[in-house]
């Protein structure tokens, strides 16, 4: 019996946001039956969100027109972003189905070359800690947003409960009082309304957690790849031929073919990922300046503690999301540029000079980090959350000096 791959087991963790948001990652479409079977639930939760975007849409419109206050238009554009980049990144990996498909198929074929390779204590530690630390991640964003879901669907309930019991009146609460901008707000209306957002929160979470979740991996397994790939660049003469003063140039030549063929692949792989994520990584820095700046305004100006505690939960949850998708682009970043300081430490010195010309070439290539970006305009690593945080900051700035006038 073949033994369960790592990728396998990891993308396993993703079954359940992208069964329920209907978003397609391993079934080939090829005819009308495969589109019902595996495009039904999507179409359904991408029309299911567009009414609740085009709610928000048109509850800001109505309060612009009849002069509401700043914090009330803005209420629900935390949730509007969200929104919209849920859709972006769902509509992106729609698109980019079969690229999808081929780095899920590059990293399985990587890992079962790597499991046919000599496994010693060092390479199992690299592959523990990077797997480990990514179901650590994986498991949190679970957790944090099946807690979003839970406070923010329950919290209208249990004040709707409090003033019924101090009151005897029932007053009509939702999450978020948008949708009552385009239906009438009726007792009959209510129960449905409440179904429609409590849903529409679901699939953002969803499908904003499985297009991460899925960059997160792709993106560990890709630097566990260029880790082991260095260790074996570090380790291609061997101590053995060096202390017995012979070195075999041809069983270098084989190993070292294997390992340049290795290195082109996992720039390859490199490249897909940046094909499928670059568009709507771009969308997303854009979004988060804007979201962590509105987020943080309003905390500043509102004095209703349970509107403080709802925008700083979006606030951290906007920063949060940022923060990984530019982590593990400079995870991988780095990891790639470690391939140099690998050839450097082969101790290449004892080779011939025809070979040390080649590793110079290795060397040479890998000093140009194998990075994502968001469309080209920006290297996603942690220097572009810097710059989301400041843009942010400088647009935080301008609203309270606009908003003091």
């Amino acid at each position: 019996m073949s033994k369960i791959l790592l990728f396998d087991k990891s993308l396993e963790k993703l079954n359940i946001p992208f069964k329920y948001s209907g978003m397609n990652l391993q079934n080939k479409i090829t005819g009308p039956m495969d589109i019902i079977k595996h495009r039904s639930l999507y179409t359904f939760n991408t029309m299911w969100m567009i009414s609740a975007i085009a709610a928000s849409i048109y509850y800001m419109y109505i309060g612009i027109v009849t002069d509401k206050s700043f914090i009330e238009i803005t209420s629900v554009a935390p949730c509007t972003t969200f929104s919209v980049l849920a859709f972006i990144k769902s509509i992106s990996h729609l698109v980019y189905e079969d690229d999808v498909q081929e780095i899920i198929a590059l990293l399985r074929g990587l890992e079962m070359k790597e499991n046919d390779r000599e496994i010693n204590k060092k390479k199992q530690e690299i592959i523990d800690e990077e797997t480990g630390f990514l179901n650590a991640v994986i498991n949190v964003l679970y957790v944090l947003n099946f807690s979003m879901i839970i406070v923010f669907d329950l919290t209208p309930l249990i004040l709707i409960a409090l003033k019924y019991h101090k009151t005897n009146e029932f007053e009509m609460m939702l999450p978020y009082m948008d949708v009552f901008c385009c239906i009438p707000s009726k007792l009959v209306y209510w129960p449905l309304a409440y179904i429609h957002q409590i849903w529409s929160e679901c699939i953002v979470l969803l499908e904003m957690g499985a297009a991460d979740c899925l960059f997160f991996t792709c993106c560990t397994y890709i630097r566990i790849q260029f880790k082991l790939l260095s260790h074996d660049f570090e380790a291609i003469i061997s101590s053995r031929s060096i202390s017995n003063g012979v070195f075999n140039e041809e069983q270098f030549r084989q190993e070292f073919a294997k390992l340049v063929q290795w290195h082109q692949v996992l720039i390859h792989s490199t490249d897909v990922v940046e094909i499928i994520y670059s568009k709507s990584t771009l969308c997303n820095l854009v979004s988060s300046s804007f979201l962590i700046c509105l987020t943080g305004f309003n905390v500043t100006i509102v004095d209703d503690i349970e509107t403080i505690i709802t925008f700083l939960t979006f606030l951290f949850m906007g920063l949060l999301q940022v923060f990984f998708l530019c982590f593990y682009g400079d995870m991988l970043m780095s990891a790639s540029m470690e391939i140099s300081n690998a050839v450097y430490y082969c101790q290449w010195y004892y080779a011939y000079p025809r070979v040390v010309r080649e590793l110079i070439i290795v060397q040479t290539r890998a000093q140009q980090p194998c990075k994502l970006t968001a469309s080209g305009f920006a290297d996603v690593n942690l220097k572009a959350f810097m710059r989301v945080l400041s843009s942010a900051w400088s647009y935080f700035a301008l609203l309270q000096t606009v908003y003091s006038d």
